[in-house]
């Protein structure tokens, strides 16, 4: 009975997680063209937007060489 038990469970447990699986919509397939270049659009923007963040230039730091108790011990 047990070994039956267990059975059922993980064949639920199955199904549930493959329900739940297909129910995300996170990945999904298209043939439409205009979809496809909206897709594409974003991706060049991104990929754009990165490149433009690695090659700015970093701000200066400010910091001293000497701590405020040092500066002000002086």
């Amino acid at each position: 009975m047990k070994k039956a038990s267990l059975a059922v469970l993980v064949a639920l447990s199955a199904l549930t997680t493959a329900a739940y699986a297909q129910s995300d919509k996170g990945v999904t397939m298209s043939t439409d063209p205009a979809k496809a270049a909206d897709v594409e659009q974003r991706a060049q923007d991104l990929q754009a937007k990165q490149q433009a963040m690695e090659s700015a230039p970093k701000p200066a730091s400010h910091k001293s060489s000497k701590s405020k108790k040092a500066a002000k011990a002086e």
